[in-house]
């Protein structure tokens, strides 16, 4: 199967624990909304908050998806989130190994070229 890159999304979330990235990196694999969830701590953030300039120690997220499992991702990951605000953000690489991306596709069961994988 090959997957044009643009199908693929590299989606950023920040979390506050361990424990919170771990729940939700496990939701998002076991919704098939992501085939693959990077799980790294030690991410200082800095950032305005409610009038004031605020800072914390987190874990930052890198989710592997498709286009296709975005929209669904984005409102699971804002609603299982501790943040008022959860930071989501998802970008478009400029290229990938065809074997990594058809993989994502597979795995999130994402249509590709009229072909469904379940």
């Amino acid at each position: 199967m090959s997957v044009p890159v643009s199908e693929t999304l590299v989606v950023l979330c920040t979390c506050p624990t361990g424990e919170e990235a771990e729940r939700l990196a496990r939701a998002l694999l076991e919704g098939r909304l992501a085939a693959c969830v990077t799980t790294l701590p030690g991410a200082q953030s800095w950032y305005w908050w409610k009038g004031a300039v605020e800072s914390a120690h987190e874990w930052l997220l890198l989710i592997k998806t498709t286009r296709e499992r975005y929209d669904a991702l984005e409102r699971t990951l804002a609603s299982l989130h501790p943040y008022e605000v959860p930071e989501i953000l998802a970008f478009e690489p400029s290229a990938g190994l065809p074997a990594y991306l058809a993989w994502v596709a597979r795995e999130t069961g994402a249509s590709v070229a009229g072909e469904h994988r379940a």
